[in-house]
C-alpha cells in the first residue's frame, strides 16, 4: 500500500484539520517509501495570492505536521513545488480531460452558483489533484467526504489515459477518513477558516482559553437537564476526553444543574495539555531551520526519484519521449 495526501497551506491548522485528517495521516505513515505527504503550495495560489504569506504557511505547515508527529523516518514529507515534474504530469492528463467532467466538479460548480468569478486554476485543480496522486504510484488516498470527487476525477482521468496510450497508471482508491468525531467551531457550524471559527492547534494557551471562553452556547437556564450528543461544547469537549472523562461530563449534562463556563474550563484544561508535548517539539524545531529545511529537501529528492520514473512512463506511453 502507498498512501499519498497533501494540505494546503492556506493558514495555521486548526481542531478540524487535526481530528479530521492530520491525526489519521499520522497513524497511517509506516515505511518511508510507502507514505507521502506534501504541503500543497500550488493548489493554494488559488487563495493565497500574498507570496510572503504563502511561504510563511508553508512554514508553518512543516512545523506543524512534524510537531504534530509527522516522522520523516516514516512518511516522506516534501513541498509540492519542488516536485516540478507533478506540473508536466498535469498537462499530460489535461489533455485526456474533457470540459464536461470538469465542470461538474464541486468547488468550481458552488462557486459559479454563487455568482462568484472562477479561474482557469479553480477550474483545473482537479487534474493537478490526480497528477499528484499518480505521480506516485499511489494506491490509496484518505480523504473526507468532500474530497471522494477528486479521487473518481483522477480514476477517470487514469482510465482514460490507460485506454488511449497504454496501461500506464496505477488506479488508486479513496480511503475515507473517520470523520465521526464532528469538530464544531466556536459557533456551532463546522470548523472552517472560511467561517472564522476555528480554534488553532498551536495557538498560546492564553489566547486559546479566552477564544474557548467566549464559545457561543445557548441560553437555556442553569438547571435544566440537556442531551450532551447535540451540544457542539460537549462535543468538542469529546475530542480530547478519555472514556470516563466523556461519560462523567455526559452525566452532568442530563442532570442539569451546571454552568456552561464549567464546561469550558475543563475543555481548556484538556486542549492545552493534550496539544503540550507537540508544542514543545515545534519550539524546538523553529530553532532548528536547518533541519526543517532539510527534512523537506530530503523528502523532494525522494518524492521526484518516483515521479521521475513514471512521469518518463507516461511521456513514452504517449509519445513526447
Amino acid at each position: 500500500m502507498r498512501v499519498l495526501s497533501g494540505i494546503q497551506p492556506t493558514g495555521r491548522f486548526h481542531w478540524g484539520n487535526y481530528f479530521g485528517a492530520i491525526q489519521q495521516y499520522i497513524q497511517l505513515q509506516g515505511e518511508r517509501d510507502n507514505a507521502f505527504y506534501f504541503i500543497a503550495n500550488l493548489h493554494a495560489l488559488t487563495t493565497v495570492r500574498d507570496r510572503q504569506l504563502l511561504k510563511q504557511y508553508t512554514l508553518d505547515a512543516a512545523l506543524d505536521l512534524l510537531a504534530l508527529g509527522l516522522d520523516p523516518n516514516h512518511a516522506t514529507l516534501f513541498v509540492q513545488s519542488d516536485v516540478p515534474e507533478v506540473s508536466e504530469l498535469c498537462w499530460l492528463l489535461m489533455t485526456v480531460a474533457s470540459m464536461g467532467l470538469l465542470e461538474r466538479c464541486h468547488a468550481y460548480k458552488d462557486k459559479k452558483a454563487k455568482g462568484l468569478s472562477a479561474d482557469a486554476g479553480l477550474f483545473t485543480y482537479p487534474v493537478l489533484m490526480a497528477a499528484d496522486i499518480l505521480m506516485y504510484d499511489s494506491d490509496t488516498v484518505p480523504v473526507g467526504e468532500d474530497q471522494v470527487q477528486h479521487v473518481e476525477v483522477c480514476r477517470d482521468l487514469a482510465a482514460s489515459f490507460n485506454h488511449q496510450f497504454g496501461e500506464t497508471f496505477v488506479m488508486p482508491k479513496a480511503k475515507l477518513l473517520d470523520t465521526s468525531a464532528r469538530v464544531p467551531g466556536v459557533d456551532g457550524e463546522k470548523m472552517s477558516k472560511s467561517y472564522g471559527n476555528t480554534l488553532e492547534v498551536f495557538e498560546e494557551p492564553k489566547s486559546l482559553r479566552k477564544k474557548i471562553m467566549r464559545i457561543v452556547t445557548d441560553s437555556r437556564p442553569m438547571e435544566q437537564p440537556k442531551e450532551p450528543e447535540t451540544d457542539h461544547l460537549y462535543l468538542l469537549h469529546s475530542l480530547f476526553a478519555n472514556h470516563e472523562q466523556r461519560e462523567a461530563m455526559a452525566a452532568i449534562y442530563r442532570r442539569g444543574g451546571f454552568g456552561y463556563g464549567e464546561v469550558k474550563k475543563a475543555l481548556a484544561d484538556l486542549a492545552v495539555d493534550y496539544f503540550a508535548e507537540a508544542r514543545e517539539r515545534r519550539l524546538v524545531l523553529e530553532a532548528q531551520p536547518e533541519r526543517v529545511r532539510e527534512i523537506l529537501g530530503d523528502g523532494a529528492a525522494t518524492a521526484r526519484k518516483k515521479a521521475g520514473e513514471v512521469l518518463l512512463r507516461a511521456q513514452r506511453a504517449c509519445g513526447v519521449k
